[in-house]
């Protein structure tokens, strides 16, 4: 090859690395964007009820937001966190108690406010997730099923 035409071939190269590059600077959409259906399940355990709640999820740019109910007004929930290419996530849970019948703790009543960490595997259009147990002896095993819309 001559010098002329390796010039031309570098500066394609450089030309699509650079446009590539730019793509992906734009925030490309992300594997699981889109619209999910988010089923929360929390067993009955002790003298605490069980619930399920249903409530659109929104993913963008691989980010997770879900919210159940009013914001500050009890029976509210949010959870957030960026889903992993892999599927993986750990998402954060933060709510206002609805009632006392469906909170444990001893201190805990209508209004208060919670959190929590979940750990959830995505998969093109499933999803699983678990609530952290805290210390085994607040936190009772509610999962989470998400379905992509």
């Amino acid at each position: 090859m001559n010098r002329t035409k390796i010039d031309r071939l570098a500066l394609r190269v450089a030309a699509a690395l650079l446009a590539c590059s730019f793509a992906l600077a734009q925030g490309t959409p992300a594997r699981f964007d889109g619209n999910w259906a988010t089923t929360l399940s929390c067993p009955a355990k002790g003298n605490t009820e069980g619930y399920t709640w249903q409530f659109p999820s929104l993913v963008k740019a691989g980010d997770l937001r879900g919210e159940h109910g009013t914001a500050g007004e009890p029976g509210y929930l949010l959870i957030e966190g960026k889903i992993k290419e892999d599927g993986s996530a750990k998402l954060s849970a933060n709510g206002v108690v609805a009632s006392r019948a469906y909170a444990r703790g001893v201190f805990t009543g209508k209004g208060d406010d919670y959190s929590y960490n979940i750990k959830a595997q995505f998969q093109d259009t499933q999803g699983k997730g678990t609530r952290d147990k805290g210390l085994g002896i607040v936190g009772r095993p509610c999962t989470f099923d998400f379905v992509k819309q």
